[in-house]
């Protein structure tokens, strides 16, 4: 009876001896098993990630070299706005140059302050043999016109009639032609241009008005703070 409990007592024991082995096989086969799975999941989220820092090292160049091709292309933009600014300030220049020649010819109607010289013929003494020393000769008006024109006339007319570069004056008994146009005395000369400029330079002593009153001239001097001169009739 008590070799029967011995027995029943190795074959328990070896029970759960076989128990715990076979729990520990379990266990460890299972264990590993994770471990792998864990060890497999962090090598792929590593490719994974080495992917994605491959792909923003790639954006990051190509952002660097679409910055450059962007600075060279804002530079060569600055470039092209300096020269429209410089073309746009020639064209400017030309535009102001073409209009002050065609004042020049006389080509388009001007005004602005400036200044009004009448010159009329003197009253005729009759012990004086030659009356022609009491008229308005040519020369008497192109020492008035030669004046303006130095002290910054930009504009001169005769009678209304517009001088321009090729005008001329010639002198026919009482009257005088001014580009072919019979123009009678007196003669009212008009000129755009500094008003005090001028009157002071026709006004010096000894000037241009002196000498004409000396020859018998009458000479009238007017500041104007608008003239109109018209554009060139003919020529």
């Amino acid at each position: 009876m008590k070799q029967t409990k011995i027995v029943k007592g190795r074959y328990v024991t070896l029970t759960i001896v076989c128990l715990v082995f076979g729990f520990m096989l379990a266990f460890s086969y299972h264990f590993t098993e994770k471990q792998a799975s864990n060890t497999n999941m962090t090598s792929s989220q590593f490719t994974r990630d080495m992917e994605l820092r491959n792909e923003l090292i790639d954006q990051e160049e190509k952002n660097r070299v679409l910055q450059q091709e962007l600075s060279k292309k804002q530079q060569q933009v600055l470039k092209i706005e300096k020269e429209l600014s410089n073309e746009a300030d020639i064209y400017f220049n030309l535009a102001e140059d073409t209009e002050k020649y065609r004042m020049f010819l006389g080509k388009v109607k001007v005004k602005g302050e400036g200044v009004q010289v009448t010159l009329a013929d003197s009253d005729y003494r009759l012990d004086e043999q030659n009356p022609n020393q009491y008229i308005v000769h040519e020369h008497h008006v192109f020492r008035v016109i030669n004046e303006l024109y130095i002290s910054g006339a930009s504009a001169i007319a005769i009678n209304g009639q517009r001088l321009s570069h090729d005008s001329y004056i010639l002198c026919n008994g009482p009257v005088i032609e001014v580009d072919g146009k019979s123009l009678p005395a007196p003669f009212v000369i008009t000129a755009i241009g500094d008003a005090d400029t001028m009157a002071d330079s026709l006004n010096l002593k000894g000037g241009v008005k002196d000498i004409l009153v000396n020859e018998n001239v009458q000479f009238t001097l007017e500041k104007k703070d608008e003239i109109v001169i018209n554009a060139k009739l003919n020529g």
